[in-house]
């Protein structure tokens, strides 16, 4: 199933936040997104790696602090989540379930319905379509604490009354983007594939002003 094609921006969608946006995919994010006439609000942790982000309202804050997620997503229209977390092969890994359980209580407590987040390859449904040495190796090896993780985090989006969805990246590259992105739902016959960061940008931005993917996962590649 291709992508749908880029939307134009309603009027009801204007005010964004994005989470995760000094991360490598959420600086593609802020930068499209502000070049898209959004007015945007980047929420981070640590202010000194946001000074490049142009276009951006800075708001500083504890992903995980419900009160914080409150201020800064009140009186805006859509959030992305391009929250990630480092590979972690023997600790446990908490922080995107309970940043994204943070953020569903804040967007319902401010009525802002919609959420775009970020997950990958190997979640859900998706586990073991990562082609061969991502499925027998770096998943198991690196990831799979990060993984279960995002499991729960996908469940956190789920299970809430939002107007949720959730994109899940084939392996990311930091190639130059403008290919055509293919979006999926049935994986039967998908094994591996790559797609780079600013093509996930893109998507993500066309899913806030559309209803094509709402309460589905969609994997995109190329």
């Amino acid at each position: 199933m291709l992508a749908s094609p880029t939307d134009t921006q309603p009027a009801n969608i204007q005010k964004i936040v994005i989470l995760g946006a000094t991360g490598p995919t959420g600086r593609h994010i802020v930068r499209q997104a502000a070049a898209r006439g959004y007015d945007v609000t980047a929420f981070v942790r640590t202010p000194e790696k946001a000074t490049d982000l142009a276009g951006a309202e800075i708001v500083v804050g504890d992903a995980r602090d419900e009160n914080a997620l409150r201020q800064a997503v009140k009186g805006r229209d859509a959030v992305i989540s391009a929250l990630g977390t480092p590979a972690s092969p023997f600790r446990e890994v908490t922080l995107l379930s309970t940043a994204t359980q943070a953020l569903v209580n804040a967007m319902k407590a401010e009525r802002v319905a919609r959420l775009v987040a970020i997950t990958g390859i190997g979640a859900g449904d998706s586990k073991g379509h990562g082609g061969f040495l991502f499925d027998n190796m770096i998943f198991p090896l690196l990831l799979r604490k990060v993984y279960a993780d995002k499991n729960r985090q996908e469940s956190v989006i789920k299970e809430s009354a939002l107007d949720w969805t959730i994109v899940r990246p084939s392996i990311l590259n930091n190639k130059p983007g403008g290919k055509t992105v293919r979006a999926l739902t049935s994986l039967e016959s998908f094994r591996g594939g790559s797609i780079t960061r600013e093509d996930v940008a893109t998507f993500v931005l066309d899913q806030v002003a559309s209803d094509r993917w709402v309460r589905q996962t969609p994997l995109i590649t190329w």
